[in-house]
């Protein structure tokens, strides 16, 4: 990538340039949330500074998702490798502080409809696998976690502004669901009292994640989804988050979930979308659609390009309305 702007940056995924339009385009359809991932390392100094233009950037991309009256999430993304580092190295530690300090800053004043998101899908493989590893070792692997989540809410909650109350997402282990309630997730202290989990669901992982017939070394891509084992999987999983989150008074964000289209119909799409959707809301958490260039939305039109899609989608919340 060519870094002497930073909109090369913004079209690394195959996404053009983001307009107001493209922003407009998702509320006009009745979305009311907006997931904004940003690597702000791309263009970071040797003393951790976030480049002004990229901090301009945001701004201007959460300023017009604000004004379409939706929710804004800002996090850290792909930034893994060394955000893992920050429970055992000094430097990563100063990097993520320094980087979390200046969004703090910068966005102060902004009211609760911008949360903060404080990473995204972080694990330690190379010191335990639900396939491999002792229970220490596991206690080891998700107290790292744990404590990159004290760190972030403790940073945000001593900056300024509407920080000290604003809504906050807090990390499990890999975002895999089953974490969001395993007894070694440890919930951040926080004065506020103002956060939520973030969940990821890409389950079956062969329909969700591989395409259609792709093979790997873990399986094969299915090609289609729905049979009545799938939608117990389904029920079942979001039960859990239920019986064990919601229930108890934590609120859950599913921050991303879709299929992979490739060699898919778009009748199978749609039909996992939309069930996912509708188990994810139905349970009183927040859906929120992972959907890049190539998916349900048409960056170039500003327009869903499956309307019985979009139709069965905001019939959801009409079904289960919420006060």
């Amino acid at each position: 990538i060519d870094p002497s702007n930073i909109l090369n940056y913004e079209q690394a995924w195959g996404s053009p340039i983001i307009t107001q339009e493209i922003i407009e385009g998702y509320a006009k359809a009745g979305y009311s949330s907006l997931r904004i991932p940003v690597s702000w390392g791309n263009l970071l100094s040797d003393d951790f500074k976030v480049h002004p233009d990229l901090m301009d950037r945001v701004e201007k991309i959460l300023n017009w998702t604000l004004d379409c009256g939706m929710v804004a999430i800002i996090n850290i993304h792909h930034e893994n490798e060394w955000i893992k580092q920050v429970p055992t190295d000094s430097k990563a530690k100063e990097k993520f502080t320094s980087i979390w300090k200046q969004i703090c800053e910068r966005f102060e004043k902004y009211g609760d409809h911008l949360l903060f998101e404080p990473m995204n899908e972080i694990g330690y493989d190379e010191i335990w696998t639900p396939w491999g590893g002792s229970e220490a070792d596991k206690a080891k692997a998700l107290g790292y976690v744990n404590d990159l989540n004290q760190l972030f809410v403790d940073i945000v909650r001593n900056s300024g502004g509407n920080n000290a109350k604003r809504h906050l997402l807090v990390e499990i282990y890999n975002t895999n669901l089953e974490y969001a309630y395993d007894p070694l997730f440890k919930m951040p202290n926080d004065p506020a009292n103002r956060l939520a989990l973030t969940v990821h669901y890409y389950t079956p992982a062969n329909f969700a994640i591989l395409g259609g017939g792709e093979v790997v070394d873990w399986g094969v891509g299915r090609e289609s989804w729905g049979t009545e084992a799938d939608f117990k999987e389904l029920n079942d999983n979001m039960d859990l988050l239920k019986k064990n989150c919601v229930d108890k008074g934590i609120p859950v964000i599913i921050g991303e979930y879709c299929a992979d289209s490739r060699n898919r119909t778009k009748e199978v799409i749609r039909l996992f979308c939309v069930s996912v959707t509708e188990a994810i809301y139905s349970r009183g958490m927040c859906p929120m659609l992972w959907d890049p260039p190539g998916g349900q939305y048409t960056r170039q039109t500003c327009q869903f390009d499956d309307p019985l899609f979009l139709e069965e989608m905001m019939a959801i919340p009409v079904k289960y309305p919420r006060n």
